[in-house]
């Protein structure tokens, strides 16, 4: 039997089967990851405006997001008559599969990467670049004024903050001097204070703002300004091919919040030592990405949104200039120290 076990172990390392079985969970992991903060961003929201959120489907209404489910399931996907039908049923599979696929290359602990790539900072900026191609895929196939005008916001918000967004990561390349993301959490190592965030401090801001931007969170949702534009680029879209785009965006929160982590907080590194869980440092990483997506959260709840010429003006005249700066800050202090 034990010889049995460890024939069907070595199969299941083998490639491609350790790589499409990996995957697989990825893809199991970012569809629970957005039911689950579908249900957290209600119950935030509830808890910061002093009221219950979702509490009738299950205890405390834990089992809300099994009956979203159910519901987009069972919905019509109606399409626009003059609808292009082929992009725009393509246009929510481009916008979800950057979201999964950059789980790939995430370290979320000692030996536990799917893909080690030593190349994996420049996978991150190549595969988000994509979803602003889903952005634009379904306003241009919806053929709705409401769903160009927001895909159109969206990409021009997307590819500018992608400028001071892979500004920001420049400071943490030059110090680990290594694009693998493996890399740059082991040398993280040794507790909180050699964690990035503290040399990089407005990077790490910068990066922040940047990512907020990047999945469209308020104060950066102009592309879906429900006030202005109904819905934006998703407005003609129902069912499961809407959840599909709503997972994706969930998704993508989630991932730039463990891409934030990895970073500039230690990825899976304990904040000391002395609380190092060997395999299952998995939990820090989980916990910190945890928080980082409560702050999004919150700041949803807490912050209007801005108007568009504020928020291309934000982008160009102070994250840009700010990293810029602090480029140079970091290699001087580099040729120095």
């Amino acid at each position: 039997t034990s010889r049995g076990e460890a024939l069907s172990l070595d199969i299941l390392n083998q490639e491609p089967i350790r790589f499409l079985l990996s995957f697989g969970m990825v893809i199991f992991l970012v569809l629970n990851l957005a039911a689950v903060l579908t249900m957290a961003e209600r119950k935030v929201s509830a808890y910061i405006q002093l009221r219950y959120g979702p509490n009738r489907v299950g205890p405390r209404g834990i089992l809300q997001p099994a009956a979203d489910v159910f519901k987009l399931f069972t919905k019509e996907n109606v399409s626009p008559g003059r609808a292009d039908l082929w992009i725009f049923l393509a246009a929510p599979i481009a916008m979800f599969l950057p979201a999964a696929l950059v789980w790939l290359v995430v370290p979320f602990a000692p030996d536990a990467v799917i893909a080690d790539l030593n190349v994996a900072i420049l996978f991150f900026i190549a595969i988000t670049s994509i979803s602003a191609l889903g952005v634009v895929m379904a306003g241009y196939a919806s053929r709705s004024s409401f769903s160009l005008l927001g895909a159109l916001r969206g990409a021009g918000q997307m590819i500018s903050y992608e400028v001071p967004l892979i500004l920001s990561l420049l400071g943490v390349v030059m110090l680990t001097g290594s694009l693998s993301l493996v890399d740059v959490v082991n040398a993280q190592e040794g507790g909180i204070w050699n964690w990035y965030v503290w040399p990089q401090l407005p990077m790490f801001v910068a990066f922040f703002i940047a990512g907020l931007a990047e999945v469209k969170r308020v104060p950066f949702d102009l592309p879906e300004g429900e006030s202005e534009i109904v819905g934006g680029y998703m407005v003609e879209y129902s069912g499961m091919t809407w959840a599909l785009i709503q997972a994706a965006e969930f998704a993508s929160m989630g991932l730039m919040s463990a891409i934030t982590v990895t970073l500039f907080l230690g990825g899976w590194q304990p904040p000391l030592e002395f609380l190092d869980f060997g395999a299952f440092n998995w939990a820090w990483f989980g916990l910190k990405t945890a928080l980082i997506m409560f702050t999004f959260q919150w700041i949803r709840w807490s912050i209007p949104r801005l108007r568009m010429d504020q928020l291309m003006d934000y982008g160009w005249k102070v994250l840009v200039p700010i990293t810029l700066v602090w480029l140079f800050v970091t290699a001087g202090a580099m040729l120095v120290l």
